[in-house]
């Protein structure tokens, strides 16, 4: 017997999750299916530094129980220099955060699949109307979503997001102890999140700790496929062997002791999306490229862009008609433009250009950083252009016209 549902999501994620948890507490029938086995979820997709702030826990009622420290402040270092900025905000137990949307799902009457991989769209007359997964299984449903990341086999196969490998950010995390988090000679990163510019260590990306309490932190470095990885990448080098380079130069980690078993890779398109939509189809979280300059808020704009594909579903469903075409669904990519990544042309443009200039540059901007009004830094974050302009200086127009000659070139 063929199922049908309301909602296909494939990818239990915090975006293909939140989506999960909001049609299923409007009563729609809803699968997700995902690819780890049950007992072992998440392990190999738990790929997120967890990072977020009390705006995102207030709007999605994540609980403390999912919390391994509230932080105070942001951190942001450069190699000589460093800019705290107190902005409260907490680091999740990612494994837990995931669980707890499973089972928020779960108790509104959404289903999970687990062990059931995602492998194409099944498709008539050219619209999709289900998917395939475990080889030949098949699962209808009046509308599907792809929350499955970078892979996004379906948002691919149908040529949905426009998406590109060589448009991606590459990153991996461990979880240390022992660490020295007021180290002499660097800020003190007690109760911090601390993102680092420092091609050294992540050429063309950043670094990052942030403290899980004590002596306990999330390690990680993430780099851009860009220009400016490309000129200052060292030769053979993987990105594990960049994080393995940072610890054994960084004095804060002289008695830093890796916790086994517990590492998290992913990757992100950095890149811009056309559509996000067709007929009954729907690409969330990150399998749509998403930007945010300074503080990444990844799973934030995951959860957004869940919450704005239900309010689309919810939409036509409730419609007597069910009208599910490419027309009635683009709605989602109008609220994603809104509300998940609003401004997205120029946060992608400055995050590009961030990642362009030299370690000198970063030096500077660190010590602009602490004559430069708050607002102003958050609102160039937020990609107004005129507050971009503003922290820019003579010695950035070269990297401006750079990073402008391949936008229009690609």
């Amino acid at each position: 017997m063929t199922e049908t549902y309301d909602v296909v999501i494939a990818g239990a994620g915090p975006a293909g999750g939140q989506a999960a948890r909001d049609l299923a507490s409007r009563g729609y029938d809803v699968v997700v299916l995902e690819t780890e086995a049950e007992d072992e979820f998440p392990s190999r997709s738990n790929k997120s530094t967890a990072g977020t702030f009390p705006s995102t826990m207030a709007a999605f009622g994540i609980p403390d129980e999912v919390v391994m420290n509230f932080t105070d402040d942001v951190v942001l270092e450069s190699p000589n220099h460093h800019y705290r900025r107190h902005q409260p905000g907490a680091v999740l137990e990612f494994a837990d955060f995931k669980n707890w949307l499973v089972d928020e799902a779960v108790a509104d009457g959404a289903e999970y699949w687990f062990d059931a991989r995602v492998s194409r769209p099944i498709t008539e007359g050219g619209d999709i109307v289900g998917v395939q997964y475990n080889g030949d299984e098949e699962v209808y449903a009046d509308i599907v979503i792809d929350a499955t990341g970078p892979a996004a086999p379906l948002a691919k196969k149908l040529d949905v997001c426009n998406l590109k490998r060589e448009k991606q950010a590459i990153g991996i995390e461990f979880e240390y102890e022992g660490i020295d988090v007021d180290a002499e000679g660097y800020a003190d990163l007690t109760d911090a999140m601390m993102l680092r510019l420092d091609h050294d260590i992540a050429p063309g990306g950043y670094s990052w700790i942030f403290h899980t309490g004590e002596d306990t932190a999330k390690v990680g470095v993430c780099y851009l496929q860009n220009e400016s990885h490309r000129q200052n990448s060292k030769s053979g080098y993987t990105i594990d062997d960049y994080l393995q380079y940072w610890v054994d130069t960084d004095p804060r980690f002289d008695d830093a002791i890796r916790k086994e078993g517990i590492q998290h890779r992913g990757s992100a398109h950095i890149q811009l999306p056309d559509r996000m939509s067709t007929d009954n189809f729907m690409a969330i979280g990150d399998t749509v490229p998403t930007v945010d300059p300074l503080w990444g808020e990844g799973i934030d704009k995951c959860m957004r862009s869940g919450r704005v594909a239900a309010a689309t579903a919810d939409r036509v469903l409730t419609h007597s008609e069910r009208d599910t075409s490419a027309s009635e669904l683009a709605i989602y990519d109008q609220l994603w433009h809104e509300r998940v990544a609003p401004k997205v042309k120029t946060r992608l443009f400055m995050t590009e250009m961030l990642y362009r200039v030299s370690n000198e540059r970063y030096d500077e901007l660190m010590r602009d950083l602490h004559s430069m009004p708050a607002d102003k830094l958050e609102s160039a974050n937020k990609g107004d252009l005129l507050g971009m302009l503003r922290m820019m200086k003579l010695e950035d127009l070269t990297t401006l016209a750079r990073t402008a000659k391949d936008w229009y070139r690609n």
